[in-house]
């Protein structure tokens, strides 16, 4: 199947151009995608509609349609409901919903990746392969033993492993070998058409055919979860090797790092990230219009918007010495703190443009552009920050130098794959329009920001804490933040894997497949986080060694890491849980839930643990221990007394007022 752009077109040899689609019903024959698609917010649509008549010409408009011409494709019908979230792929998101923003519309990838698993449980089922008669092992004990354990398909797991059909000695040794009608031999699957796919898929939805196994959604979750942790750790790597590095110069530029990075995070990374989210919206929307030239245009004005940003963040961090040593003390952990700061100044516009430049590639389904780059990006950095703090002998300032470096390499890598590659579709060059219309996108990308900040803010708190006990209680909070941040790259891309296969199959109205990966991604949660504490537990000296050799730091880390081991079990299951109610659309209840359980629990007890009790680190990470214990036990109760059927309801309620309200921008 050709890929193509999300732009509204007809299925070749469909119905009517119609859409074949379970909630067909609810859409008028005008409406070429699921209103679940289209952002009806707003600022979306003024944005949109004034840049169109802004840019519109024959130049645009030819090119344009051109383009839609040589991309075509047989289905950009999605079927399984798909629920692109905004944090996919590594794109930043809020877990506080935010008003005015919307699901965007599909790009190529999640149209192909949506037909997919439209085909694997139409295989599961039985509806599309062929029945073919199993011999050799496969009819044996053993081979009903092993479908029983890892089969995907559903009558598998209905029929007992001992059956009266084991091979004996009167078995015929050529079985029957008759094909009934539409089957094949061999094994191969027919090969249908997407129009066939999503007739079928339409029949047996209908009909209550769909069924999964806890196999099926295993395998799914791995498949959309490997990618995303492996492009997480890689970006995250970036850190990590700095980290790495600095810790060998001595525990108070190990603290100084700390400081730095955490400072540079809630003050100018943070807020960056929570603005660009609105570009989730608005480059898929453009994408999907047919306007594909906005999509270049949005990306020119968020780093524009991003760039004017960095300006005041940039003069704060220039003079952030004296600020620093108030909230730390004075010493030279500020001063160290400082410079690193300083140096940091020269890769802040590199940062606002690889978050754009993220935004602009996945808004056409190029996702591995992102992971590419970080792999090329990635290994450089180490490198850089061997040559210029070991070799070069540069120190500290040649690792902030490194990072300055690297955050600066990761844009241009990626505009250099998007010139030679793939992706230079929807970049038409620079524009002075990317100057005007900034109001709206203000107003949308605001609610983003702010709630990210709030998120993020309480680690900020706690690090500002830990320097209040000393240079080796920095030093170790930096270890500990590195690694538990390494972690949780690995339960994070789970639950994005999770919010999207639940919102698929709740839109398709498969309640009871959507309660089996809930199962399954609860189970998968528990088993990470259990994977991590082992970790944490086996190897929590050799961890420490890892990032220092004071032995002062290495003695505190390897007590708190205990603490924090425990902690890997609930930072998995809020984090799970938290994907599976934005995936049946209730995560304004984990959004808040987050809120209170930082700000109401987390921070307090961290205060009161670390400072009244004396217990320093080991009382701060008590606090957010707990905090994330009672997230994850309300979302989890709550989960598990939410009635799934009526979350189908509410997902249908939501797409037939969306089709009254939407607009196809033209």
């Amino acid at each position: 199947m050709s890929r193509s752009g999300s732009s509204p077109i007809a299925i070749e040899n469909g119905r009517d151009g119609r859409r074949h689609s379970v909630l067909s019903d609810f859409l008028s024959g005008s409406v070429p995608f699921s209103t679940s698609f289209i952002d009806t917010g707003p600022n979306v649509q003024e944005i949109l509609t004034r840049d169109i008549q802004d840019c519109s010409s024959e130049e645009e408009d030819e090119y344009d349609d051109s383009d839609s011409e040589s991309r075509s494709i047989h289905a950009t019908d999605v079927q399984l409901a798909f629920h692109p979230t905004g944090v996919a792929y590594g794109s930043g998101f809020s877990t506080v919903p935010v008003p005015g923003r919307d699901v965007p519309v599909p790009n190529p990838h999640e149209v192909d990746e949506s037909l997919q698993a439209e085909l694997d449980l139409l295989h599961d089922n039985d509806i599309v392969t062929s029945k073919h008669p199993r011999t050799g092992w496969r009819a044996t004990f053993m081979g009903r033993l092993y479908r029983s354990l890892f089969s995907t398909r559903v009558q598998d797991h209905k029929k007992p492993i001992h059956s009266p059909q084991d091979m004996t000695e009167a078995t015929p040794l050529l079985p029957d070998m008759t094909i009934t009608s539409g089957e094949t031999s061999g094994d191969v699957t027919p090969t249908l058409s997407p129009d066939e796919v999503h007739k079928r898929w339409e029949e047996a939805v209908a009909a209550h055919d769909i069924k999964t196994t806890w196999q099926r959604e295993a395998k799914t979750l791995v498949t959309y979860a490997a990618p995303l942790i492996a492009t997480f750790l890689l970006h995250y790597s970036v850190t990590v090797g700095s980290v790495l590095t600095v810790g060998r110069l001595g525990m108070e530029e190990l603290a100084a790092v700390n400081l730095a990075t955490m400072t540079a995070s809630i003050t100018y990374y943070v807020p960056v990230q929570g603005l660009a989210t609105s570009l989730d919206t608005l480059c898929a929307q453009a994408y999907g219009s047919g306007h594909k030239h906005l999509v270049g245009l949005q990306a020119q004005r968020m780093t524009w918007l991003l760039w004017l940003l960095m300006i005041p963040i940039a003069v704060v961090w220039w003079f952030s010495e004296p600020i620093l040593a108030a909230l730390v003390g004075g010493g030279q952990t500020a001063t160290l703190a400082a410079l690193y700061l300083r140096v940091l100044i020269f890769g802040m516009p590199g940062v606002a443009a690889f978050e754009s430049g993220k935004r602009f590639v996945q808004s056409q389904g190029l996702f591995h552009a992102t992971t590419y780059t970080l792999l090329i990006g990635a290994p450089l950095s180490f490198l850089q920050n061997w040559l210029f703090v070991l070799h070069a002998d540069w120190g500290f300032a040649g690792a902030a130098l490194a990072m300055a470096v690297t955050q600066t390499l990761l844009p241009i890598l990626l505009m250099l794959y998007v010139q030679f590659f793939e992706g230079s579709e929807c970049w038409k060059g620079f524009s002075r329009k990317a100057f005007s219309n900034w109001g709206p996108m203000i107003r949308l990308a605001l609610p983003g920001m702010i709630m990210i900040e709030a998120q993020f803010s309480v680690l900020e708190i706690l690090t500002i804490a830990a320097g209040r006990f000393g240079t080796a209680q920095l030093a170790a909070q930096s270890v500990l933040v590195t690694v538990t941040s390494t972690s949780f790259n690995i339960p994070f891309p789970l639950a994005i894997a999770t919010s999207t296969r639940v919102a698929n199959l709740i839109g398709a109205q498969l309640s009871d497949a959507a309660r089996t990966t809930a199962r399954v991604a609860i189970f998968a949660a528990c088993a990470v986080g259990l994977f991590n504490m082992t970790i944490f537990v086996t190897l929590r000296r050799h961890l420490a060694l890892l990032f220092t050799d004071d032995d002062e730091v290495v003695e505190i880390v390897v007590q708190v890491i205990l603490v924090c081991a425990v902690m890997q079990i609930f930072d998995a299951m809020a984090a799970v849980s938290h994907g599976l109610l934005r995936g049946i659309g209730h995560q304004a209840i984990g959004g808040y839930a987050n809120l209170f359980s930082y700000y109401a629990v987390a921070l307090p007890i961290s205060l009161w643990t670390g400072f009244a009790l004396d217990w320093k680190l080991t009382g701060l990470w008590t606090g957010l221990t707990m905090g994330l214990a009672v997230v994850s036990v309300i979302e989890t109760l709550y989960l598990y007394v939410t009635d799934w059927e009526s979350a189908v309801a509410q997902a249908e309620a939501r797409m037939r007022s969306e089709t009254r309200r939407a607009s196809v921008l033209e």
